[in-house]
């Protein structure tokens, strides 16, 4: 695939995920996906994001780096949001914290496969830590 053509679908699926637009989610990830080296299946994938908007009322996927060849995607996603309770263990209630993610997606047939994904922590930590 094109690497402006795999850049247009992963804008797509990132569209999707932002609209909570659950049945259209497999146009984009494929059924036995993988989420950092384990089996999680779309099935999995989408209650994992489902989760996450429920526990992020305000969860936003914010694009600020891409780039793509045949069949993979880098991507640098910002975030500015106010978790309920805990956050990656760490106990945010409901302030406002911002932070990245750097994630790499494998795509095959122009659906994702697997997804690779750091957050930073140390972000968040340093601005608990601070107020």
């Amino acid at each position: 695939m094109p690497e402006k053509r795999l850049a247009a679908v992963y804008r797509a699926y990132i569209d999707c995920l932002n609209s909570q637009d659950w049945e259209k989610l497999g146009t984009y990830v494929w059924q036995d996906v993988r989420y950092n080296g384990q089996m999680v299946g779309l099935d999995g994938y989408r209650q994992a994001r489902e989760a996450e908007f429920r526990a992020i009322p305000d969860l936003h996927f914010d694009v600020r780096i891409l780039v793509a060849d045949d069949t993979t995607v880098a991507s640098r996603l910002n975030f500015n949001i106010s978790p309920q309770g805990t956050f990656l263990g760490l106990p945010v209630n409901g302030r406002r914290i911002s932070f990245s993610e750097n994630v790499f997606y494998e795509f095959a047939d122009g659906k994702i496969t697997n997804v690779w994904s750091i957050v930073d922590k140390a972000a968040i930590e340093a601005q608990l830590s601070a107020a």
